[in-house]
């Protein structure tokens, strides 16, 4: 008998069917990897399995962890399963850990709930459970609150929650979604050491078809609330014997058509250092840079005469710090540097990849990019006009040439605002306000430049799919025809079918509207489809910078070897399991 068996399970909620006769199976000790795209039913399954389905769910079908039936069980049962035989690991660790309370009580609440363990007793296995999540006590106490922790170090929190008790059974949806590559590691790592240590099944969900390849000894694929193929993992995403088994594989590994690049972007990868100019590739180590430093303009011959080229985007020495935590009412630590040090230039219609660790100072450098923090030194310009000191009325002609597309484009709209609304806001920025009738022309062309219709005007964000929204906020930031757009983490929280339809986009929009892109990513992947060049960012300062493919084909920093070496790659991972399979 298995650890978790699931037959025939069909789900509806309010009518509408979700999940239509779904079979998985999952044995003491192994790892079930649960494919597919977003809507597939990946997540309705595995809440199916805790029994937290939403009101108007119905589901029929046999569902049996441990020769328990799962839904027939009372709700008393349920609760004495949960957290104690069944834990759950979600996506967003923020939304999953309450912020009012500190991690160690959060740790030891379950151990407490289960056992009728003391608060000391409980508050000494949970000191245990971080210790063995990586959270050590000389850096992470009991006392500690969540925000005050990153991404990853909050991650194996939920981690050190649901595996507390030892659970025989682990559900971890999209475990690693918004982590960066090293720490991606370092959780799967510490989960696959969790199931070898005290032989749990873990139930994985993932987009990432190179995680799932890297970690699952099994891999069931759905689609549209139905498997549509299961089987050891090598095998099936080797032989790919499902055409959609294949359109995932082929959407993972997808790479943008590269078209003929704009005359300014040609203009921009074109450049040449001129003789006399140093050139530099990493603090480190000589190499080529194609790329001016420090403020530098190097001139362009045009028609036999010189000319100097005027970057669109100069940061020159650009340091950010924060206060320090008080550690004391008489004793004040010195401030946090987040930004130490930076300068680099973008060329009109260049694309540049901004890389690094989670916590290393990319969000900081790009917020002050857009203007909307202040650079504790140094200057940014942005068309020969420098952006610090600068109050909101003078920024506005600037802020009309640079836009941001967010990571999450849900949480950036308004809710209550139809997509007429929230694509035009950017349209008070221009000097000439349009009309009625011309805004909403304006609004239409641009839709349909994303791929989306002049009709969707009318509707509200809720009513479309994650990259629809994505879509809606890549028109929000391009309407004003800006020269500049930061795109933050922009299809991390996407699955790879719709993350190669975005990645096809950006790169049609490059080459219609010459755009520059600064693409702050965890995803090596996209760096190297979209990007002509890359930056790397290690605690605050650019260690290595250079052409896409030398960067990552070739890192010579220690911060871009191990993003390298990190990142999951869907054939080095079937290769590797092959291996092991002689």
């Amino acid at each position: 008998m298995s650890l978790l068996e699931i037959e025939k399970l069909s789900l509806d909620i309010g009518g509408i069917p979700i999940l239509r006769g779904v079979d998985l199976t999952i044995d003491q000790g192994q790892i079930m990897g649960l494919v597919g795209e977003s809507g597939s039913g990946k997540s309705m399954t595995a809440l199916t399995v805790m029994r937290l389905l939403p009101i108007g769910a119905n589901a029929s079908g046999r569902v049996a962890f441990d020769g328990i039936d799962i839904l027939g069980a009372p709700e008393e049962a349920m609760c004495r399963l949960r957290g104690d035989d069944i834990g759950m690991v979600f996506q967003e660790p923020m939304t999953a850990l309450n912020p009012v309370k500190t991690i160690g009580e959060q740790v030891a609440e379950g151990i407490r709930w289960h056992t009728g363990a003391n608060r000391a007793d409980a508050e000494a296995r949970a000191r245990a459970m971080l210790d063995r999540v990586g959270l050590p006590e000389a850096k992470f106490p009991l006392s500690r609150y969540p925000h005050e922790l990153s991404g990853g170090q909050r991650q194996r929190v939920v981690i050190a929650i649901a595996c507390a008790l030892k659970p025989k059974l682990l559900v971890a949806d999209e475990p690693t979604t918004a982590l960066d590559v090293v720490l991606q590691k370092q959780i799967l790592e510490l989960l696959r050491g969790l199931v070898d240590e005290d032989r749990m099944g873990l139930l994985l969900i993932s987009h990432d078809l190179a995680v799932v390849a890297d970690m699952s000894d099994r891999v069931t694929v759905m689609r549209r609330g139905e498997v549509m193929e299961e089987g050891e993992t090598a095998r099936t995403l080797s032989e790919q014997v499902h055409p959609y088994t294949r359109q995932l594989a082929q959407a993972s590994m997808h790479v943008p058509k590269r078209r003929p690049p704009s005359p300014a972007r040609a203009k921009a990868l074109d450049a040449s250092p001129p003789e006399g100019v140093e050139e530099r590739r990493t603090a480190a180590t000589q190499g080529p840079l194609p790329r001016p430093l420090q403020g530098e303009r190097w001139p362009a011959k045009r028609d036999g005469e010189e000319e100097e080229r005027m970057p669109l985007l100069e940061v020159s020495s650009v340091i950010k710090d924060y206060p320090g935590r008080r550690s004391s009412l008489f004793r004040k630590q010195p401030p946090f540097r987040a930004v130490d040090d930076v300068s680099f230039s973008l060329q009109p219609g260049q694309s540049v990849a901004l890389v690094g660790r989670s916590g290393c100072g990319k969000s900081t450098l790009a917020r002050m990019i857009l203007a909307l923090d202040r650079p504790t030194g140094g200057d940014i310009s942005l068309l020969g006009q420098s952006l610090a000191g600068r109050s909101e009325t003078e920024l506005r002609p600037s802020r009309r040439n640079m836009q941001v597309v967010f990571q999450d484009p849900y949480g950036s709209f308004d809710p209550r605002h139809k997509v007429e609304r929230l694509v035009g806001e950017p349209l008070h920025l221009l000097e000439k306000q349009p009309g009625a009738k011309e805004r909403r022309e304006m609004i239409a062309a641009t839709l349909a430049e994303v791929g989306l219709s002049p009709s969707d005007m009318d509707k509200y964000p809720h009513e479309f799919s994650g990259g629809q929204r994505q879509r809606i906020s890549i028109a929000r930031a391009v309407i004003t025809r800006p020269k500049l757009i930061v795109a933050d983490e922009p299809v991390s929280a996407l699955d790879v079918s719709i993350r190669a339809q975005i990645l096809d986009l950006f790169a049609d929009l490059n080459q219609k509207l010459g755009v520059a892109y600064i693409f702050i990513t965890h995803d090596l992947t996209v760096a190297r489809a979209i990007t002509d060049d890359v930056m790397v960012m290690h605690e605050g300062r650019i260690v290595e910078r250079g052409r896409t493919g030398e960067i990552l084909d070739h890192p010579q920093s220690d911060a871009a070897k191990a993003l390298v070496a990190a990142a999951p790659d869907l054939h080095r991972a079937i290769a590797r399991r092959l291996e092991m399979q002689g």
